[in-house]
């Protein structure tokens, strides 16, 4: 029935499988996820200005177009540090290890100076295989790190740039052992995160070359600094599509103890980088998403978005909690119980995300409402008696389009009662008629005239739900006052199958040849 969608447990329009085809919306979430980390200031590949153990700052002209002349004389530069470098690596003579430091660092410095860095003049000067031949075991630390920072430079490069890294790759892995430390490690998992960042090949490639596992040990101490890469690095490796890599992770002992002790104590730097974790083993692994449920994490998320305001850390704690309410069924039960102090917390820190002036934040705080209101009816009754429900009627009519959709997902599934299997749900007349009285019925019709399918389904469902739910047969009376008929005739010749069948159907069941007669 139209009304399908609103009667789920979870927020996705659901046809067949529940569990199928909500893991396969929060998978589509996880995959396209690169875009709304650009949305929330967090890039994907990111480029190494500051040592990880020194506190010298290159020149930085981030922002600044280079001419031409510029860029060649930068160029040029590059071409002879490679050269340098290349000389200071055959000399055996004394003072050898300060003479390939030194080139390293003159080639390190040049990889950094700018937001147009000459990563292509370096790889086309053979950097690569002198940097990895650089990274050989025994070398001194300082060695090692100058490196491995260079390595780090070339694969934020563009795709090409980074692929040229896969001969460094082992060797980089091999470097986050135990044996290696804390600054080398940490800058390899830098540059490791760089190329997982890149694309689902480059992720296989470091999967199958074990990069995962001792990623996930670097996570367990309480070293910021470490933490915070090793976390980043992982998110990038294990973001999917693919769910393998993130249920290998939630089962390295310690990972969810250390997830927990996190999000309990981390700055919220490190937190960010951790939540976001969160978001891609919720998105993507049942496992994963049941073992957090259980733990403290859900409690956890709320008391970070209750006393933060940082914005890189409230987007991938919204979305973890969305991910983990739309993924298990306990989830909702665990942390909204009417009467319980940890519930009004809950609702007023998502009401407070609805007010943000942060559009970002708006949508994620909708979609964990959305999860919320597709629950039980208890839950239902939570947000509808809240303070979200005028905030989310405004929405409704002056939100942009991604949120307004977001928000017709709650109002619509505010209306109907879950139900078990295939039963046709039951509407909860108290919430429709409210809802179309404080007008949210033309918002609904507005997403039918949209370009946007789902949107589209959701209005006609909604639709559907007021010509048959409202009291008194007035449903079509409102419809036909807001021009429903006009715009589900829209869908009448639609290539759409399934919205002109539901369009079609509904206009011929309520207003056929007798609609009107009665007058």
């Amino acid at each position: 029935m139209a009304d399908s969608v609103f009667s789920s447990n979870k927020r996705d329009p659901i046809k067949s499988s529940v569990g199928s085809v909500a893991g396969s919306r929060r998978r589509q979430h996880a995959v396209t996820v690169g875009k709304e980390r650009r949305e929330s200031l967090v890039r994907a590949k990111r480029l190494c200005r500051v040592g990880v153990s020194e506190g010298e700052v290159d020149i930085d002209v981030e922002g600044e177009m280079m001419i031409d002349e510029e860029q060649s004389i930068l160029e040029s530069q590059t071409l002879l540090a490679v050269e340098n470098l290349k000389s200071a690596l055959a000399f055996q003579g004394k003072g050898a290890v300060q003479k390939r430091v030194g080139a390293l660092q003159e080639l390190r410095r040049l990889l950094s100076r700018s937001e147009f860095p000459p990563v292509e003049s370096a790889v086309k000067a053979g950097a690569i295989a002198i940097l990895v031949q650089c990274l050989s075991f025994g070398s001194p630390d300082e060695q090692l790190l100058e490196a491995a920072w260079c390595l780090t430079n070339i694969a934020a490069g563009n795709p090409e740039e980074t692929k040229a890294l896969l001969p460094a790759l082992p060797l980089l892995i091999a470097h986050l052992g135990e044996k290696s430390s804390s600054p080398v490690a940490e800058q390899c998992a830098w540059a490791l995160g760089n190329v997982a960042g890149e694309d689902e090949e480059l992720r296989n490639v470091l999967l199958i070359q074990g990069a995962l596992i001792p990623l996930a040990r670097m996570m367990l101490p309480n070293r910021r600094s470490t933490v915070r890469t090793a976390a980043w690095a992982l998110s990038n490796l294990i973001k999917g599509p693919n769910p393998k890599a993130a249920n290998e992770l939630i089962r390295v002992d310690g990972v969810l103890d250390s997830i927990v002790r996190h999000l309990t104590k981390a700055d919220d730097e490190s937190a960010t980088e951790v939540a976001w974790v969160v978001v891609y083993l919720s998105a993507l692994s049942n496992l994963a998403t049941s073992m957090l449920v259980k733990s403290d994490v859900l409690q956890l998320l709320l008391n970070r978005l209750a006393t933060s305001n940082s914005l890189q850390l409230m987007i991938p704690v919204l979305r973890s909690l969305g991910n983990l309410i739309a993924g298990d069924s306990h989830a909702s039960y665990a942390v909204l119980v009417p009467g319980l102090e940890v519930t009004d917390t809950a609702i007023q820190v998502l009401i407070k995300c609805l007010k943000s002036e942060h559009r970002v934040l708006k949508k994620e705080a909708a979609w964990v409402l959305s999860n919320i209101a597709a629950g039980s009816v208890e839950h239902k009754q939570l947000i509808y008696s809240s303070e979200a429900m005028s905030l989310l009627l405004h929405l409704l009519s002056a939100a942009p389009f991604d949120i307004r959709k977001e928000v017709a997902y709650i109002l619509g599934n505010l209306c109907v009662a879950p139900t078990k299997g295939d039963e046709k749900p039951n509407l909860i007349p108290e919430h429709l008629v409210s809802l179309v009285e404080k007008g949210c019925l033309p918002g609904f019709i507005d997403l039918v005239r949209s370009a946007d399918i789902e949107a589209a389904r959701l209005g006609l469902q909604f639709i559907e739900l007021v010509l048959r739910g409202m009291p008194n047969g007035n449903g079509p009376k409102l419809v036909e006052q807001e021009d429903g008929i006009e715009a589900m005739e829209r869908f009448q010749f639609h290539e759409n199958e399934d919205l002109r069948t539901m369009a079609n159907s509904l206009v011929d069941k309520y207003f056929g040849e007798d609609y009107g007669l009665d007058e």
